[in-house]
């Protein structure tokens, strides 16, 4: 149930990301039972293709736990993280990631590659998928239809 609480609020962001017509997904990093980061993508607003909800949420935790390791932190997310967040969650010693809609195409927690679960590497996470997934998936869906149907006017 704490799950889907969570990830619920990394839906509000990944609203919020919408209302600015970026892709919505949306994530928030817990610590103790408290949202510790938020973070939304801004990947259009700003240009910068390292703007991933993900990423945002990683740099605001580290902020407000004045370390760059992430011990005891869960992050929820809305979309399956990519290579490049996921190799974030590696390098910030994240705990646990919890997401909600699979991405089968560019997916590094499960659907492409599994990187938290890489023996090669110093650090691994566990995952839990599928948390709330269809509302994480209808919001994604519904954001690449309305942006089709603009495009063909």
């Amino acid at each position: 149930m704490e799950d889907v609480i969570y990830m619920r609020e990394a839906l509000k962001e990944a609203k919020i990301a919408k209302d600015k017509n970026e892709i919505p997904i949306g994530c928030v990093i817990v610590k103790d039972n408290k949202i510790i980061a938020r973070g939304h993508n801004l990947v259009e607003t700003t240009k910068n293709p390292l703007k991933h909800a993900e990423l945002i949420a990683i740099e605001e935790a580290c902020k407000n736990m004045v370390s760059w390791r992430l011990h005891g932190c869960t992050m929820y997310v809305t979309l399956e993280p990519c290579a490049m967040c996921a190799g974030a969650l590696v390098y910030s010693r994240i705990d646990r990631v919890v997401f909600g809609a699979y991405d089968n195409k560019r997916g590094f927690c499960g659907s492409v590659d599994n990187l938290g679960s890489r023996r090669e590497l110093n650090h691994k996470f566990e995952v839990t998928s599928g948390v709330i997934e269809e509302e994480c998936l209808i919001i994604i869906q519904e954001f690449f239809k309305e942006l089709r149907e603009t495009k063909k006017k």
